[in-house]
């Protein structure tokens, strides 16, 4: 039986996501723990950092585009590359960098060797037929290792392996499946595509009394065709809609193209959506209290959180140096939903901000808020967190 659940309905893609996820917290006895979600937001540390680091992060490039379309195609592929949280103390160890960051530079380099004998390694034909080696030199990163020949006593050979070798399998199989499947469709670039999917998500807007119908209608036709932004699972007979890297993508054509007056191509509002559960919401959430796993099948994952921790901007002190660890080794299963507590969780903190006004406490968007955790995560050593951990589940193109 394939773990794959059916599409959600065509213009019921957010409501669908939460709703999903809601219903897997409840089958689980995973709790959202509103006490904790206040007490974060009531703390120095909060409300002097949010204005700062609710913006979305992670967009900035230094490149020179030749066109809105062209810097529109680089944020795609930056949106379908959203993933390898597992991979964080690996990728740190050989090139300095966590995933994201890795992933930046991966395009960076794709981006800047496309005018040299190798042609456009951003078009279609170019990502579909990037090859593993050429990904490997690209993200800076050995995928070689030294083992012993197999006849020849005291000679060793060179293979393929190593820490980082099934990350740079993943990343070369997500290209090289999406420009497969947009050569399939006449395509020529995934920013063209992405278009296309805007204007179609604008056009169904005439035909929808739903506030959200702009971004349900786009999302519907991205993950359709796109198999790396297909982005769910069943969980203990029940489905799990994700879809964390295309929620992370029109939230970055929001952010960098909505502004522009008149817009390059059709902009949805992207307020209303869910968050975008990565493989590191899960565990700062669990940290900070705010998801109870105590009661739940996934108890034994980390230890438990008797009263939520307390955020305090750390103020320089680098002695107390934060440093991410490699945390449990989850099964497919739980990670989903473990990242479907993550969507209920941050659906939850709008809802008690706006009960907080009289403490100073701001109102805010999913998105503002998802950006501000994810923002805390990437700069823990400027928080007094305990030591923050990954999740490890390796064999995915998803988180």
């Amino acid at each position: 039986m394939s773990k794959s659940p059916s599409f959600p309905p065509s213009g019921q893609y957010l409501k669908t996501i939460r709703q999903s996820a809601r219903k897997l917290c409840e089958k689980a006895q995973v709790t959202i723990k509103d006490d904790a979600i206040e007490h974060l937001l009531v703390s120095s540390a909060f409300k002097e950092t949010f204005d700062q680091l609710s913006s979305f992060p992670g967009l900035a490039l230094p490149l020179k585009f030749a066109s809105h379309l062209d810097e529109l195609n680089v944020l795609s592929i930056l949106g379908l590359l959203q993933f390898g949280t597992a991979f964080e103390i690996p990728l740190r160890a050989q090139t300095g960098r966590g995933a994201g960051d890795a992933i930046k530079a991966l395009i960076f380099a794709m981006y800047i060797t496309s005018n040299g004998d190798e042609g456009d390694l951003l078009s279609s034909n170019g990502i579909s037929t990037i090859a593993l080696a050429k990904v490997a030199e690209l993200l800076g990163v050995d995928v070689m290792i030294e083992k012993p020949h197999e006849t020849l006593v005291g000679v060793t050979v060179g293979a393929l392996g190593g820490p980082l070798y099934t990350f740079v399998q993943l990343v070369t199989r997500a290209l090289n499946e999406t420009g497969a499947a947009l050569l399939a469709s006449g395509y020529p670039n995934l920013g063209l595509f992405v278009v296309e999917a805007l204007k179609e998500g604008q056009r169904q807007t005439t035909q929808s009394d739903s506030p959200n119908s702009f971004v349900d209608f786009t999302l519907d036709k991205i993950v359709r065709a796109i198999p790396g932004f297909r982005d769910m699972y069943t969980v203990d007979g029940e489905p799990a809609y994700i879809f964390s890297k295309a929620l992370f993508l029109l939230n970055a054509i929001f952010t960098r193209f909505g502004s522009i007056s008149p817009p390059p191509f059709p902009v949805p509002s992207t307020s209303d959506l869910p968050a975008f559960a990565d493989g590191l919401l899960p565990p700062l959430l669990v940290q900070l209290g705010v998801i109870d796993l105590s009661n739940s099948q996934l108890n034994d994952l980390w230890p438990a959180v008797d009263s939520p921790a307390k955020l305090v901007k750390n103020g320089g002190d680098k002695t107390e140096r934060q440093v991410l660890r490699e945390g449990p080794a989850v099964t497919q299963d739980q990670a989903y939903l473990l990242r479907a507590a993550s969507i209920v969780a941050v659906d939850s903190f709008p809802r008690i901000a706006s009960k907080l006004s009289s403490k100073n406490v701001p109102t805010f968007t999913v998105p503002q808020i998802n950006s501000w955790l994810s923002s805390i995560a990437k700069s823990r050593e400027t928080y007094h967190l305990k030591e923050l951990s990954t999740m490890v589940f390796k064999d995915t193109v998803h988180w």
